[in-house]
């Protein structure tokens, strides 16, 4: 059966605007488009640990934590991660998306006011709509704007911000926006997806790494991405632990993770946590990659964002612009790929490059030579 006639047309119009999506394989090319910064994602010695903890446990959760997927294991992974994270209180979910979604559905409620950055990740944008909470974005990073909004709000106060966001790969000016957050009594909820892993004491994200953690409201840490495993925590003190679980939908009405997720979120910890040269080795190919680009494209008209984190964002103003520069790259022989409007706004369209610890100098540097020449 076809979709309505309206869906196609919404189809085509895609088509023609560029930025049509389709599931594409590209093997053969070296990675620079994927999150697994620091390999653990391929990492043999990881995934040998993992396998070791897979004895004697059940193939699925069978249910949900409220019904009969809750166990010991998953009580006790929970404790271990609040440890880490230096929280209360940590609560499993089965991806960053729904964590989002938890928290931003249930916490706020009709009265509050969400203030959010305009950057902010759709999955905190999704999680927003779904409350009954006024809502409001700021711009990016902004804080002289923010404290405007701040002045207008009502209610309890929740701003909503990244630690690194995902785009354009700039950190949030956590300690002043907290420090701002103070002056009017407003809850700071900060999604650590791309510092979880990089920054931290054992991967704990920027907030701990800043000594910021108690003065944050929550953190979803998520562990698809640097840590190279699935599942994702929300942390924070004993009464929101206690209220997720009571009134969060997308807590109470899933599937429990399974315990090959619980498992592999347990050992990658640990992993970390006796190999934590990893962070600096992600931080010197950063490094490496920012001063071979300011070599070799300081006459180029590209225009990069400045980041310290392993995105690197260039942009290229146009969908089939990104999309032609992204062939070329592909055609060098190096895995890049385009961000597209509405993903990003228009004319901040972009080829978005990931580095990881096991990018070598030689394949930084060819990737930065094919860049020069666009």
């Amino acid at each position: 059966m076809r979709v309505p006639d309206n869906l196609e047309r919404k189809l085509k119009v895609r088509k023609e605007a560029g930025n049509y999506r389709t599931l594409k394989l590209r093997p053969g090319l070296i990675d620079f488009v994927s999150n697994d910064y620091l390999g653990l994602g391929r990492s043999k010695k990881l995934h040998e640990s993992i396998l070791k903890k897979l004895k004697n446990v059940t193939n699925g959760s069978t249910g949900s934590r409220l019904l009969s997927g809750n166990n010991k294991h998953i009580l006790n992974t929970e404790q271990f991660l609040a440890k880490i994270f230096k929280s209360e209180k940590s609560l499993l979910f089965d991806s960053g998306y729904m964590a989002n979604l938890a928290v931003f559905s249930t916490i706020p409620q009709k009265g509050d006011t969400i203030l959010y950055d305009e950057l902010a990740h759709a999955c905190i944008k999704d999680g927003i709509r779904l409350s009954l909470a006024s809502k409001f974005s700021f711009k990016h990073n902004d804080l002289i704007y923010l404290e405007k909004k701040l002045k207008k709000s009502k209610g309890n106060i929740y701003i909503a911000v990244e630690s690194i966001y995902s785009m354009d790969g700039d950190e949030c000016p956590l300690p002043e926006l907290i420090e701002l957050a103070g002056k009017y009594s407003a809850r700071v909820i900060v999604d650590e997806a791309h510092s979880t892993g990089i920054y931290g004491e054992f991967g704990s994200g920027l907030c701990s790494e800043l000594g910021l953690s108690d003065q944050v409201f929550t953190r979803i840490h998520t562990f698809g991405k640097a840590m190279g495993v699935h599942g994702a925590a929300v942390v924070g003190g004993i009464e929101l632990h206690s209220f997720l679980i009571n009134f969060a939908r997308p807590f109470i009405y899933t599937t429990a993770p399974s315990p090959y997720s619980v498992n592999a979120v347990e050992s990658t910890f640990e992993y970390l946590s006796r190999n934590g040269s990893l962070q600096n080795q992600i931080k010197n190919k950063v490094s490496f990659f920012k001063q071979q680009y300011n070599h070799a494209c300081q006459n180029s008209k590209l225009t990069k964002i400045d980041s310290k984190h392993p995105i690197q964002s260039i942009l290229i103003p146009g969908n089939q612009n990104a999309i032609k520069a992204s062939e070329r790259l592909q055609a060098a022989g190096f895995d890049v790929r385009p961000i597209l409007s509405p993903t990003v706004p228009t004319e901040k369209e972009r080829i978005r490059i990931c580095l990881h610890t096991y990018n070598t100098e030689d394949e930084i540097s060819g990737l930065i030579h094919s860049l020069a020449r666009l």
